[in-house]
């Protein structure tokens, strides 16, 4: 599978409105997008019964109780009929009082049972909607970060919230009820051939055509459904995306673009809906209809036989009950055939995601290193997010410990790819990143990760207090190191002058925020993670510049005796670094420190030059 590269060579993906065409991952995207063609609702049934049958005991008693309930409203007719031959005509008003007291007791059963069984089926579904949940919240945990460059984070969401919920309301109505039907229908059939297999027949006759027609508008309702969902995904992800991106939306001034677009897609899951709606809601009253017809063609030869003395009155009103505990079921079949069409849909689509492949499993025999000193080599490295199409070619350097390290050139030639490969975010095509001497692809992720310190130019924070995004870096930090980590990033100035300081809650992304608070924040964290390796990307590019001033003074601390990899555009924020390496076309052009390199009157002079004209 081809990598996909985020937008601007950038670790974190971001989603930004604006023009687009076909949404990624495979979703809809508007007039242009593909026909969704759903899997094999066989397998996504099996799976969710994996899921189902970890609570094999609770769901036995629930069928057992389906069962006993059944039962009991099966018996209620027959009694009817017993009571119109053997108390009404022989006007046997005494037997009739104990056979109503009878029929009233089982009645009140039967409700309680389906109480019961309610209740147990509601924690079931609960539980085994919870479970699968947590699997693919847990799965979104594993995959590689090229995953959540190519999918829109609303369509995700959607997966995570609105399909799970569509299969958790159908397991909760669904399972029991076709349970119920089909005992029923089993039932009732067998009271009807007791009674009279003459009428049997006749009011069976219609069910090859009512098979053959929930067939055919099912078949076409489940495709529907299935699109539906895509579409539903597709729009959380531009409502996501807008919403993210309001201050991009109104600085150029796109409200109506924006507006058109979410229109247009809202209109096309309307129709698609719409359509799904019109023909589910077809089966209902068509079985109605052939329903109504049987009942009719058994009252006309019911009340022949009866003319005839072949049968009694009574056996004629419970047969007439049979048929309609004979026929119900068989809408009710229908009705819950295009529900579980629709939970199908969904699990498909949650079931997709478990089954992306995760992130490359360490090593079997991978290194656990104790004590990292950061000496780092890029050894011939070569990589491509796309076949073809190299991003980076033949990078070769080495990194003693403790050096600070400068990767400058325009934009999108390929540097923060190398963060991003020293992070283990993708692994190299061509060539080995060492560590201390160690292969990255036979160290342990999460060893190597938490070693590494990254400050990004889009820094993300939490719906947390301030407290709790600077702990982030390290939990078990205490309150007095938290503070410690904001002034040394001089983000306590400003932290104090919050509503209730380091208690404040910040919204989502830290929107009530300056960009330069938010980056305030980050440095914080990076400096509490006190990592070996300090990984700094456009870390001061949102700030004025005094507050720079005071970030670099409180950076040349945290880079003391560490390896330090600055990523910078403005270069004079990397004139003391140890060495720069100038980086174009995905090649390194130029290396040396600030001095050899202007001497060198190269690309590197270039740029610093055109920085202060």
């Amino acid at each position: 599978m081809a990598k996909t590269r985020s937008n601007n060579d950038k670790i974190v993906n971001r989603t930004t409105p604006g023009p687009r065409g076909p949404r990624p991952g495979g979703s809809h995207g508007g007039r242009f997008a593909p026909a969704y063609k759903p899997k094999a609702a066989k397998t996504t049934l099996k799976r969710l019964w994996a899921y189902l049958s970890k609570q094999k005991v609770i769901l036995f008693t629930v069928f057992l109780i389906v069962m006993v309930s059944s039962i009991l409203d099966l018996i209620g007719p027959f009694l009817i009929g017993k009571a119109i031959d053997e108390y009404i005509v022989p006007q046997d008003f005494e037997g009739l009082f104990w056979l109503t007291l009878l029929m009233v007791g089982i009645y009140l059963l039967a409700a309680l049972s389906t109480y019961f069984k309610n209740y147990l089926m509601v924690g079931v579904s609960l539980e085994t909607v919870k479970t699968l949940r947590r699997d693919l919240f847990n799965k979104l945990q594993t995959l590689p970060l090229a995953f959540f460059d190519r999918r829109p984070h609303g369509e995700l969401m959607s997966r995570l919230i609105n399909d799970v919920d569509n299969i958790n309301n159908t397991l909760n109505s669904c399972i029991t009820s076709v349970f119920a039907s089909l005992i029923t229908l089993a039932g009732a059939l067998v009271m009807m051939l007791y009674l009279s297999p003459l009428l049997t027949l006749v009011s069976i006759t219609i069910i090859p055509l009512m098979f053959l027609l929930t067939r055919k508008i099912t078949g076409y309702t489940r495709r529907l459904f299935s699109e539906q969902q895509a579409l539903l995904g597709d729009l959380n992800g531009i409502i996501e995306e807008t919403i993210s991106g309001q201050k991009v939306v109104k600085v150029f001034n796109r409200e109506n673009e924006c507006l058109q677009e979410f229109g247009e897609h809202n209109d096309q899951l309307k129709r698609v809906g719409t359509r799904a709606q019109i023909f589910s809601g077809l089966i209902g009253p068509l079985m109605n209809l052939l329903n109504n017809l049987s009942f009719a063609l058994v009252v006309i030869v019911g009340g022949l036989l009866v003319i005839k003395g072949s049968i009694t009155v009574g056996v004629i009103v419970s047969f007439t009950n049979y048929v309609r505990y004979f026929t119900r079921p068989l809408n009710e079949l229908a009705n819950q055939f295009n529900m579980i069409q629709s939970a199908i849909a969904g699990a498909e689509r949650v079931f997709e995601i478990l089954d992306e492949k995760p992130e490359p499993e360490d090593y079997p025999l991978a290194d656990q290193l104790q004590k990292i000193r950061g000496e780092v080599r890029f050894k011939d490295v070569s990589f491509s997010y796309k076949e073809g199409e190299p991003v980076l070619k033949n990078i070769d350097f080495e990194v003693k410990p403790g050096q600070v390290i400068a990767l400058v050139g325009p934009t999108g030639v390929g540097k923060t790819t190398i963060i991003n490969l020293l992070a283990r975010f993708y692994d190299v095509d061509e060539g080995a990143i060492l560590l201390d001497g160690k292969d990255l692809r036979k160290v342990k992720r999460a060893n190597l990760r938490s070693a590494l310190g990254i400050v990004l130019q889009d820094t993300y924070l939490f719906a947390e207090t301030v407290r709790e995004n600077i702990r982030y870096g390290r939990l078990d930090a205490t309150d007095e190191e938290v503070e410690q980590a904001a002034k040394l990033a001089n983000a306590e100035q400003f932290i104090l002058r919050l509503p209730q300081g380091y208690e404040t809650m910040l919204t989502e992304d830290g929107g009530n925020l300056s960009q330069g608070q938010r980056q305030l924040l980050a440095i914080a964290r990076a400096i509490l993670a006190d990592p070996y390796i300090l990984i700094l990307d456009e870390a001061t590019s949102s700030v004025d510049t005094r507050t720079e001033a005071h970030i670099q003074e409180a950076m040349l601390k945290l880079m003391e005796g560490r390896t330090s990899f600055v990523i910078a555009h403005r270069l004079n924020t990397v004139r003391n670094a140890d060495l720069i390496l100038v980086i174009n076309n995905g090649e390194i052009i130029e290396r040396g420190d600030h001095r050899e390199l202007i001497e060198q009157k190269g690309f590197y002079q270039e740029l610093y030059s055109s920085q202060f004209r």
